[in-house]
């Protein structure tokens, strides 16, 4: 057996999302042979990848049927997280895939869904930080159990800058974690959008493979503000089943598909799809409405990223400082690692076929 023949069978092994064989996508390195023994690596796309034990199989069937069925093959993984930045990096120089989590309207669990979405992301292996930029209404300070903590500071030799709370292994940063919580943020527009810019360019986010940013609800000047100062990958749309939920939610798809900002939607994520009671967790109840984030996703072609459900422990969690993530509700667990192996799957697709990820220029 030589290099040349494992190359040549791994070569019939595709990448399932990018639809290429992994030689082609340069994700084989260091094969080594001893005899019958063979290894090498496959270089993930993201440490988080869903799809690693299907590639796994495939090259081991690959390798015994092309080259030697006796063949003992040994099949390791490391990842080099995609990214498609082709800006100066002048903001956020290190991190390699920034996410916006948007909802047209409140109250459709958008701080839930983000707060796990980075959860379930580190989960898998990810370096992930997490931005509450709903300045007026801040929540991610309570739901990871952060209330009255405040954030130290460092001398970087040019200037003061903040240094994020690490918590469950996030990188997490909040006004609430600058502010008296029973302060109210009465700010116009320009204050709120500094105080954007800010956590964007005062805190030391170090190295990361996605941050997640906890947008307002609706589309507003916050919005602007971060397209206009950080590069964002894609964008994540948050629904409840409810119609009035799927009317507002088309607002958020409708304003990051007008042509003036070129911002990928990754996907759809429907919260609060079915209520499953704890003492029952084989039964659905749609209270809501069935299926409305599936219809309003193939309304606007998009991907529906995943189905969240009602489940007390979720509620308890979030107000508890204990996000479902890390709980012990295997239900809630399992539906948000199937949301993050999906959304995963979505950002490497973004990356590997659209154009390159760009702070926007928007004529006021």
């Amino acid at each position: 057996m030589t290099n040349e023949d494992i190359l040549k069978a791994l070569s019939n092994v595709q990448e399932p999302d990018l639809g290429k064989d992994l030689v082609t996508l340069n994700m084989i390195k260091d094969i080594q042979i001893d005899g019958l023994k063979v290894s090498f690596t496959i270089v993930l796309t993201t440490p988080a990848c869903p799809l690693k034990d299907m590639m796994k199989n495939a090259s081991i069937n690959a390798i015994r049927l092309l080259v030697n069925k006796d063949a003992d093959v040994t099949v390791n993984f490391t990842s080099n997280t995609t990214t498609n930045r082709t800006d100066p990096k002048n903001v956020l120089k290190g991190v390699k895939n920034i996410i916006a989590v948007v909802s047209g309207k409140g109250g459709v669990g958008k701080s839930t869904v983000s707060a796990n979405l980075a959860l379930a992301l580190s989960a898998g292996g990810a370096k992930v930080g997490l931005m509450d930029a709903d300045i007026y209404g801040p929540s991610q300070h309570i739901m990871f159990g952060l209330r009255g903590e405040r954030p130290m500071m460092k001398d970087d030799g040019q200037k003061g800058m903040i240094v994020p709370i690490e918590k469950y292994g996030i990188k997490v940063m909040s006004i609430g974690l600058l502010i008296d919580e029973k302060q109210a943020v009465v700010w116009r527009g320009p204050m709120v959008s500094n105080a954007i810019r800010q956590f964007v360019t005062e805190v030391d986010w170090g190295e990361l493979d996605y941050l997640v940013i906890d947008m307002p609800p609706g589309t507003g000047d916050i919005h602007l503000t971060i397209v206009q100062t950080v590069p964002v990958t894609g964008v994540i749309v948050v629904t409840t089943p409810q119609a009035v939920a799927m009317a507002d939610a088309k607002k958020g798809v409708a304003m990051f598909s007008q042509a003036a900002l070129k911002i990928p939607i990754i996907g759809l994520v429907e919260n609060m799809s079915y209520f499953t009671p704890a003492e029952l967790p084989d039964n659905k109840y749609y209270i809501f409405g069935k299926d409305g984030g599936k219809h309003l996703a193939d309304e606007f072609d998009l991907t529906l990223l995943g189905q969240i459900p009602i489940v007390q422990s979720i509620r308890e969690g979030g107000d508890e400082g204990v996000p479902a993530m890390v709980g012990d509700d295997d239900i809630t667990r399992n539906a948000f690692e199937e949301f993050a192996a999906n959304a995963v799957r979505a950002i490497s697709m973004r990356n590997a076929n659209l154009p390159a990820t760009e702070i926007q220029e928007i004529l006021e």
